[in-house]
Parts: structure tokens; C-alpha cells; sequence
């Protein structure tokens, strides 16, 4: 064999062997430690802060889904805020493609670094999108694109934060 050869036979095998790693989940995850059970569900004394919002339904949803959906989102030192979002038929369904804002009056939190969606129904709702706009802070958005389990999914950044 001649050496040109022999160092094509170990790129490929460096390559094969790196090729096979896997990858860090990046998408949602079931919540494992952001307990619902666990979060106070009203100002507890804390300053109240007005938090925006807005949920972006996938184009892939059913239509007319109409899933009762809270948020529970957080920051890195364990503060949390729970939103129940109770749809009524004057604001309509999570139709797909559909964008509805809320505007929230609770609990301050730092910077969201957590955020997992709840919800109670069958009708085949996927959440695109979750933004959330901290006015004393950046806003976040965390990315779904899957059908969201009764158990909880979502996100948690805090790590390294």
C-alpha cells in the first residue's frame, strides 16, 4: 500500500467514527424539575411585572384545535410564573398559522432562561413558537414544532446562566 492510500483508509475511518456521535438534544424536553404542583399560582407579595405573551400556532395544527393551554416560565434562581390561558369563544380557537397575544400581570422574574407549556385536550394543537416579552429584560422565544404531551414540555436554559 502505498502512503496516499493508507492516509485516504484513515481520514474515512476518523470521519465514520466522528459521524456517528449524537447530539445534544436542543428541541423541547418533558419536564423533569419545573414542577407545576411546586409554583405558586399567585403574587405571593413580590413586585407585579407585565409580561407579553405570544403564541404562534404551527402550520401543521389541526383546525380548529381548541386545547386549554398554561405556560409555566422561569428564570435561573428558581422564580417562577404559571399562566393559565383559558380560550373563549370570543378570542377563538388555536386555528393554524394563528397568532394570539396575551398580556400578563404577575410575579417578577429575571431573565426567562424556562419556559413549558401544559395543556389539557386532544385536538392535535402544535405550538410553533412561545415568545415571552420581560419588559425589564430581552425577550425569548423557544422553538416547538410537536404535539406537546399532558405531562409538560418545554425548555430549560438555565444551565451555565
Amino acid at each position: 500500500m502505498n502512503s496516499l492510500t493508507l492516509i485516504l483508509i484513515l481520514a474515512f475511518c476518523i470521519i465514520a467514527t466522528f459521524s456517528q456521535a449524537t447530539p445534544k438534544a436542543t428541541g423541547p424536553q418533558p419536564n423533569e424539575s419545573f414542577k407545576l404542583n411546586q409554583t405558586q399560582q399567585h403574587n405571593d407579595g413580590r413586585p407585579t411585572c407585565s409580561y407579553t405573551v405570544t403564541i404562534k400556532t404551527s402550520c401543521n395544527s389541526f383546525i380548529y384545535s381548541k386545547e386549554i393551554i398554561s405556560l409555566l416560565f422561569g428564570d435561573a434562581y428558581g422564580n417562577k410564573v404559571y399562566v393559565p390561558i383559558h380560550h373563549s369563544p370570543i378570542l377563538g380557537t388555536y386555528e393554524p398559522c394563528s397568532t394570539h397575544t396575551y398580556q400578563i400581570y404577575e410575579s417578577c422574574v429575571f431573565q426567562i432562561c424556562r419556559l413549558y407549556l401544559y395543556k389539557v385536550g386532544d385536538n392535535g394543537w402544535i405550538p410553533e413558537t412561545v415568545s415571552v416579552l420581560n419588559y425589564s429584560y430581552d425577550p425569548v422565544t423557544f422553538y416547538f414544532g410537536i404535539y406537546i404531551p399532558k405531562d409538560g414540555y418545554g425548555f430549560d436554559r438555565c444551565h451555565g446562566v
